[in-house]
């Protein structure tokens, strides 16, 4: 590789294990690595969860830098192994950058879970956390069916690229609407066991756990904005709460 492709390489590894959720300091960490594999004297590199730059310097050349913007990001763990995988692949064999390519392509091409079991899953987290919490098996029956519903909704709402503070109120809103129509119905007995069961659907449970690992990292930075997006996110779920509860619950639950 020359150097410009070094940098690529490492920026193309680190954006897309940003983009799958992975930590901060594991992303610097890896385009380190990487380019002192291959040559690189010094080098610094800053992400954030909606930027990455990175400069190095590389004997006889002046100092060569790459930028990039994150615009989305997800949880995809199995991916964030497998790129990991990559980068320690390219330290140990200093791959071409013809081959990195075509086994990156082969990882971001990789078969994903299918919507239909994605749905699945829904209904048996939301049916059992609803059991969990005290509700009913008429109320997990119910919750089940709402969850298939809100992952719609999701799939949905990442369709038409809403953003996921607008994805979060409107999926809240309508799981919450749903209960609060089966109670009223007779179809359920509680529509706050079904509501509790669906909403741990939502809640950024891991977004909240990276932002604290960031901040012990010494990542502060990242810490503060990721732990101020998942309150935004938490702020959102409950307004869809709110809103439904106004709009058609009232005592329902």
């Amino acid at each position: 590789m020359n150097h410009k492709e070094v940098l690529s390489a490492a920026m193309d590894i680190g954006e897309n294990m940003l983009k799958s959720g992975a930590e901060v300091y594991r992303v610097e960490d890896c385009i380190r690595r990487i380019c002192h594999a291959y040559g690189a004297s010094s080098v610094d590199v800053f992400c954030i969860t909606s930027s990455m730059l990175l400069s190095a310097d590389f004997p006889e050349e002046h100092r060569i830098s790459q930028t990039r913007r994150i615009e989305t990001y997800t949880t995809d763990l199995e991916r964030i192994d497998r790129l990991n995988q990559l980068s320690r692949r390219m330290c140990s064999e200093r791959l071409d950058y013809a081959t990195f390519k075509k086994a990156l392509s082969e990882i971001l091409a990789a078969k994903r879970y299918s919507y239909l079991s994605e749905m699945a899953a829904f209904a048996l987290i939301a049916g059992a956390f609803t059991v969990f919490f005290g509700g009913s098996w008429q109320d997990a029956l119910l919750s089940a069916v709402i969850g298939m519903v809100l992952k719609a909704t999701v799939y949905f709402s990442s369709v038409v690229n809403f953003n996921r503070v607008l994805s979060n109120l409107i999926a809240s809103f309508t799981m919450s609407v749903l209960a609060f129509l089966a109670v009223r119905m007779g179809l359920a007995r509680s529509a706050e066991m079904i509501v509790i069961g669906n909403i741990m659907l939502l809640i950024p449970g891991v977004l909240l756990t990276n932002s604290i690992r960031d901040m012990i990292s010494g990542d502060t930075m990242t810490g503060i904005l990721r732990f101020a997006e998942a309150i935004i996110l938490a702020l959102a779920i409950a307004g869809g709460y709110i809103l439904a509860f106004y709009t058609v619950g009232g005592g329902a639950v």
